[in-house]
This record gives structure tokens, sequence and C-alpha cells, in this order.
């Protein structure tokens, strides 16, 4: 959610927006639309531009990907917050990527990589779990073998 304010700004990392527009352009870069709705909630005045200027980036919640998604909610439930205002879309991403045999790109790091974990699942642990890629955004940078 906030990898273009924190991790990679946009104004030292001047390509990776073309880069990654690119991949959503060709259709190798999807969200479930529920990573909209909590852009919309709580991402950047930047990011919820960014967003809304992509809205082919954001595939809908096919019933096959909502009865995946549900199936990993009851397995994890800690993966939900429950005091967000908003439905997570964590489940959601994990089992389009499943479905659709794709990797989940997070920047969330494991339970193991934290001092005081608020929870026992973050994304990578349950893909890790479900025998599923996971990798972050310097991850796809490699994977794509881009430099900059």
């Amino acid at each position: 959610m906030d990898w273009q304010a924190r991790y990679y700004p946009l104004d030292v990392f001047v390509t990776l927006r073309k880069k990654i527009e690119d991949l959503i352009k060709s259709g190798d870069f999807r969200a479930v639309e529920l990573v909209k709705d909590e852009t919309d909630s709580v991402g950047t005045p930047d990011l919820k531009s960014w967003a809304s200027s992509h809205k082919n980036l954001f595939v809908p919640l096919a019933p096959e990907v909502q009865l995946e998604g549900a199936s990993i909610e009851a397995k994890y439930p800690d993966l939900i917050d429950a005091k967000s205002p908003y439905q997570s879309a964590d489940a959601y991403v994990i089992a389009w990527a499943r479905l659709q045999g794709g990797v989940v790109i997070s920047q969330e790091t494991s339970v193991h990589e934290k001092r005081n974990p608020a929870k026992r699942h973050y994304i990578p642990d349950v893909c890790r779990d479900l025998g599923m890629p996971c990798i972050n955004l310097l991850g796809l940078m490699r994977r794509e073998k881009w430099t900059f």
C-alpha cells in the first residue's frame, strides 16, 4: 500500500511506475478489487490517485475466488484485522494468485521477522504454508530483471 511513499518513491525510482504500468497493461500484474477498497480507505493521496487511474489493475471477486478466499480466512482467521474499517483483501489476494498459478507480491514480512507480532499469520506465512510463491517489490524487480 505504501510502496510509492515509503520504499520506492517515484521521484527517485523514476522508471518504476512505467515498468509496473507495463505489467498491468500486459495483464501480468493484477489485484482483486478489495485492494482498491483498502487503497481508497488508507492509501496515500498519490497512491489513491494512481490506483484510480489504473482500473484494469483490479479484477472482480469471481465466485471461485470468493470461495477460496473464505477457505483461507477460515484456516487463518488472524489474517483478518478485526479492527479494520474495510474487508481485508489479504486472503483474496492469495486466493486469486493461487487460482491463477501466480505469485503474491507483498511488502509484509513473516511473523518470524517481527519483534512483537500482532498476529500469527501474515501474507508471506500463509503463502509459505500453502506452498505458494510470495515476493516483495524488490523480488519482483529482480524477477523481471529491472535495473534503475
